[in-house]
């Protein structure tokens, strides 16, 4: 469904990305792992159009992603939930969720989306006409990946969900990317919190510094020793 090959990402002299390579099958779970500037956050910027990779391809369903701007991006599918949440906060939450809706015109989908929304997430929906500043780190977060659903996408791309969430929250998080992942939805989870994202994931890639130094399935990748020691503690 979503290729990435050879991209190549500078920010002035700084090779940010050197030649990563990956794919997102339909309906899979897909982790980035890797260590703060790893380029994780760098190569979700490209594919949503937020950086213009030097080379590469990025396709979507065989579409080419690049020079696109970002709202035709999300109208063709890809939908993300960026680090830092970035949720307004002086509008509601049912403000911020709608404004993630904002490029479709199907308003009865739009509102099973809303219901679905809050099926996940019932917190916000006891929060509706709450302003978005005023919640939790735990229920902003909540939030920002609610707003990303409201898009109605193909793929929903996740940077960092569980950073600075206490070890309750993270559980409660990765139990409804556990119900998307189960309903056959498709993601790209971005962590730094590799026990988590491989304990959800079918497949995972390792970023260090602008490239790729391993992948596998989630259960290999939990017994690699280069994961082991850097990501697991172990």
């Amino acid at each position: 469904m979503l290729e990435i090959r050879n991209l190549h990402v500078f920010y002035g002299g700084i090779h940010a990305l050197q030649g990563v390579s990956f794919s997102v099958p339909k309906g899979s779970v897909v982790t980035l792992l890797g260590a703060n500037g790893a380029g994780k956050t760098t190569t979700l910027r490209a594919i949503m159009g937020l950086v213009r990779p030097r080379e590469g391809a990025i396709t979507l369903d065989g579409r080419s992603l690049l020079g696109r701007r970002p709202h035709e991006i999300v109208r063709l599918g890809l939908s993300l939930a960026p680090e830092g949440r970035r949720i307004f906060p002086d509008l509601t939450v049912l403000e911020n969720l709608l404004l993630g809706a904002y490029a479709r015109s199907d308003s009865a989908g739009v509102a099973r989306d809303l219901e679905f929304v809050f099926s996940l997430f019932p917190r916000l929906k006891e929060r509706v006409r709450q302003r978005g500043g005023t919640l939790s780190g735990g229920e902003q977060q909540m939030l920002a990946v609610g707003r990303a659903l409201m898009a109605g996408p193909k793929i929903l791309l996740l940077d960092e969900p569980s950073l600075g969430l206490a070890p309750v929250l993270i559980a409660e998080m990765y139990r409804a990317f556990a119900r998307l992942k189960a309903e056959g939805r498709t993601l790209l989870l971005v962590e730094q919190n590799a026990r988590a994202a491989l304990s959800l994931a079918d497949y995972g890639y390792v970023l260090e510094t602008g490239r790729i130094v391993a992948h596998g399935s989630a259960p290999a990748l939990r017994e690699s020793d280069l994961v082991r020691r850097a990501y697991l503690g172990v």
